[in-house]
């Protein structure tokens, strides 16, 4: 990914490019240099350290860096957004990424869906198709595609987490190996850019990867705040996904991953 021109060399970022771009190259100078001072993105962007303070706190708000005194740093590898500001984080891209996978689910169709704020928005997206069983060890997804009685819906067991409806633990991984399923569709909190993919919760990698190896074809959805960002726990790799659905085209290394292993790349419009 390209570095913002230093400030005083020609093109000032911060004059003409907008916000979201702004705060796209800020995320990513932050990455590459382990903390940036406010003073230091304001020169850098010909913007107020006004300005980039409020940057800072959309972007800690979002789970894309970490607030310090006097500047921001990389978000901890160890914490997510909680499930209550997830839910309306990128939300419009979520919904366009959703309706872009739907297309590509057929009709009678079986497919495991599992936890995550993206997928809730696929669950919704799926509620006018016929047909179609959907096994999910996430209750908000089976909630909303029971308003459909032409679908059914099984519930693995496990452990329900209070904050966000998913089901965890060693039961839900034994349910989910009885099925074969057509397609499996998994959430991530942070795509890497050799590929792997990577999330907080251990419990719910494992769910994850369980998804992965009983599925015939795997279909990645996330948005693209997730390119790039820290998480602890590794799930696999892009290589071991089908497609990929998203809202904005990855940096040029991801999908020259992509490429090299035949990961199909689908961006909503």
């Amino acid at each position: 990914m390209t570095s913002p021109a230093p400030a005083g060399t020609g093109e000032k970022s911060g004059r003409h490019a907008s916000v979201r771009g702004r705060r796209d190259r800020i995320v990513t100078l932050v990455r590459e240099q382990g903390f940036m001072a406010i003073g230091t993105l304001a020169e850098t962007f010909d913007v107020t350290p006004q300005t980039i303070r409020r940057d800072i706190n959309a972007l800690t708000d979002q789970g894309l860096l970490q607030r310090h005194h006097g500047g921001a740093g990389p978000m901890l590898s160890t914490e997510n957004v909680d499930y209550t500001n997830r839910k309306i984080l990128c939300l419009r891209e979520k919904q366009i990424i959703a309706q872009l996978v739907a297309q590509h689910i057929p009709p009678r169709s079986s497919l495991f869906i599992n936890m995550g704020t993206t997928n809730e928005e696929v669950a919704k997206a799926l509620t006018r198709h016929d047909r179609l069983r959907v096994i999910t060890n996430n209750l908000n997804v089976a909630k909303t595609l029971s308003s459909n009685d032409g679908l059914e819906v099984i519930v693995a067991g496990g452990v329900v987490r209070h904050k966000d409806g998913g089901i965890v633990g060693e039961s839900t991984i034994e349910f989910i190996r009885q099925f074969k399923v057509d397609y499996g569709i998994i959430g991530i909190s942070g795509v890497d850019m050799d590929g792997t993919l990577l999330d907080f919760d251990y419990r719910e990698v494992t769910a994850a990867r369980s998804i992965m190896d009983n599925s015939r074809k795997v279909f990645l959805v996330t948005d693209h705040s997730k390119f790039g960002r820290n998480a602890m726990v590794r799930l696999g790799n892009i290589k071991e996904v089908d497609a990929m659905f998203t809202d904005e085209t990855p940096p040029a290394e991801l999908v020259e991953v992509m490429k090299q292993n035949g990961v199909a790349l689908h961006v909503a419009k």
